[in-house]
């Protein structure tokens, strides 16, 4: 057994000790569920009458340990699903008999933290595991008794709020998180980082940087950006139009509601329905749907003509907004909204032309996390062969596209690890993983081979020997969705962007009135530069004026009074420096436009 798998057995156990434990301090308590998450666990439970703080988790740490201490056995069983409900109706356990009356109903093998068993001929078995008094739904593994956890690192790291099934109309549990590590070192450090990640957290920095806003009254997952968080997305959208016109795409646009119709044939109506923003029209009884994503409309585009061998590969870049129904309680700052676009594109190619088309979209998606200055791992996202259900198109067709890839991705030398169950609903996927500054990952860039969905739209080329075939459509992004990865580079970089990136590349404050001219005139020499400038000719103090210019993390800021006026130099004040830049205002120029045209780090 790899240590990664003992790690998530050991977190697993975890998460049953402190639920036993809360349960052995407050006996009233009804649990939601508790999986294993990265670098711990957490338990979503509800006390009646109680409301537990920050505290409380010292106490409910001391009982664990001292469970840990008293080698409290995991047991396990199995009993049919009515006989569950009536043992957790004993228990008073709500949560617990609505996902079990959830499998009942409609068949759902996902259940709590794991997938319960499910016996043929709609008989199911429950797998459950004892630990002291507390029962809970759960597959397991665990270790035998939670002694064996008397020397791994943990501690109960915070509470929050959740709703129960991530619905705000459903009850707000308390969500208790726990951190776990094999060792004390390796959770010191862990706590180090999520110090360092709060000081980043870009919904705090993206109000004080003055970058985004959201409003109760336009709605959550919602957000607007102001001038300088503006100048952000556009830098990240422009550089992956730069690049992806570099390697042959157009760019396209397409309607952000769409006919039902479109979502039908495409497969997102049966698979994807439920995450779809339903759109209604006073003068038609039609169905329509904000679009989540652009594959569909592309595929218009391509049969609004005939195409030849000759015309191929034809590829399409969309930028316009999507739209899906997230769960308000899954709703996060940036990076997860109900609102957003992407750096969408589509290629629609001869099964020949698949590898170069593979290569292109590789070469930019290194370019751009190279400039951004993120680590990534590539990631090979197949179907669930369990559950073919969920996916469209024939076992035929997934092997043939999958060992394709796969070769790609080999053939290429390119590193990989292997997820089942991660691939899109209608193909597998490349994906990559980025690493930020404080070691977390993200999914970000990725490239998916569909042989389904012109297969469904019924796509054509005349090949050349005069005969009819079906296209392959290569779904590609190169970082993703520009808000979302702006979120994600704001903590990366802690709100400090290189120059390229910088709302404001050089602020300049005047000492005084008799100042302000030559500042206005500097500025516009900036302007003219293309570089993006600011002057403070507030009525404040020097020293009030540099700190707010620190504050919002300016890389240059000038200070112009009547020695700098009589001076040849410029004396410049850096981001990150103490002495101070001295150098001539030509050189100025051409350092900063240098750094732009880069796009240095």
């Amino acid at each position: 057994m790899s240590n990664k798998k003992k790690l998530e057995i050991i977190r697993h156990s975890l998460a049953h000790v402190m639920a036993a434990s809360v349960l052995k301090l407050w006996p009233q308590t009804r649990f939601g569920v508790g999986p294993i998450i990265d670098n711990g666990f957490y338990y979503d439970i509800e006390i009646p009458g109680t409301s537990l703080k920050e505290q409380d988790l010292k106490k409910i740490a001391k009982t664990m340990k001292k469970m840990i201490q008293s080698k409290e056995s995991f047991t396990h069983s199995e009993i049919a699903i009515d006989e569950a409900i009536a043992k957790f109706s004993k228990l008073n356990q709500p949560y617990k008999i609505e996902l079990l009356n959830n499998l009942k109903t409609k068949g759902s093998t996902r259940l709590d933290d794991a997938e319960q068993k499910v016996m043929p001929q709609g008989e199911s078995k429950i797998s459950l595991y004892q630990t002291g008094e507390f029962l809970d739904l759960c597959k397991g593994p665990h270790v035998e008794d939670s002694g064996e956890l008397k020397n791994i690192a943990f501690c109960l790291h915070k509470l929050a709020g959740a709703y129960w099934r991530g619905n705000e109309e459903n009850q707000m549990l308390t969500r208790i998180y726990g951190l776990a590590f094999a060792s004390q070192t390796e959770l010191d450090e862990h706590l180090e980082l999520l110090a360092e990640a709060e000081k980043r957290d870009h919904r705090k920095l993206g109000r004080e940087l003055e970058l985004f806003v959201f409003s109760d009254l336009i709605g959550p997952g919602l957000p607007i950006y102001t001038p300088k968080g503006t100048i952000i997305r556009n830098e990240i959208i422009n550089f992956s139009r730069e690049l992806q016109s570099a390697i042959g795409y157009e760019e396209v646009h397409s309607p952000q509601m769409n006919k039902a119709e479109l979502f039908k044939t495409s497969g997102h109506y049966e698979k994807f329905k439920d995450d779809m923003i339903l759109a209604k029209s006073h003068y038609t009884d039609e169905e329509y749907f904000l679009k989540p994503m652009n594959c569909p409309q592309h595929t218009q585009i391509y049969a609004s003509q005939k195409r030849s061998y000759r015309n191929l590969p034809l590829r399409y870049a969309d930028f316009a907004n999507l739209f899906r129904d997230e769960k308000p309680g899954e709703l996060a700052g940036l990076t997860r909204l109900r609102c957003f676009s992407q750096d969408d594109g589509h290629s629609f190619c001869r099964e020949d032309q698949i590898e170069q088309e593979f290569k292109y979209v590789l070469n930019i998606v290194k370019q751009a996390l190279d400039t951004y200055g993120l680590d990534y791992q590539i990631r090979l996202s197949l179907w669930d062969e369990d559950n073919q259900d969920k996916y469209l198109g024939d076992k035929k067709i997934w092997n043939k596209s999958q060992k394709l890839l796969e070769k790609l991705l080999i053939d290429n030398k390119v590193k990989y690890f292997v997820a089942e169950g991660e691939a899109a609903f209608y193909g597998p996927k490349m994906d990559i993983i980025a690493t930020d500054a404080l070691k977390r990952e993200f999914q970000i860039s990725t490239i998916q081979l569909d042989f389904n969905m012109p297969k469904r739209f019924e796509l054509k080329y005349t090949d050349d020997k005069g005969k009819e075939q079906t296209p392959v459509m290569i779904h590609r992004a190169i970082v993703g969705s520009p808000e979302r990865f702006m979120g994600i580079l704001i903590e990366h970089y802690g709100g400090v962007f290189p120059v390229w990136l910088s709302p404001v590349q050089v602020s300049i404050i005047s000492v005084g009135e008799d100042h302000q001219e030559y500042c206005e005139k500097l500025s516009q020499k900036l302007k003219d530069a293309d570089i993006r400038v600011e002057v403070d000719s507030a009525d404040a103090t020097v020293g009030n004026k540099i700190r707010k210019a620190v504050k919002q993390k300016i890389p240059y800021i000038l200070v112009i009074g009547d020695k700098e006026i009589n001076s040849d130099d410029l004396m410049v004040r850096v981001r990150g420096r103490k002495n101070l830049l001295k150098i001539s205002e030509s050189k100025f120029i051409t350092k900063i436009q240098t750094e732009i045209t880069n796009r240095t780090k």
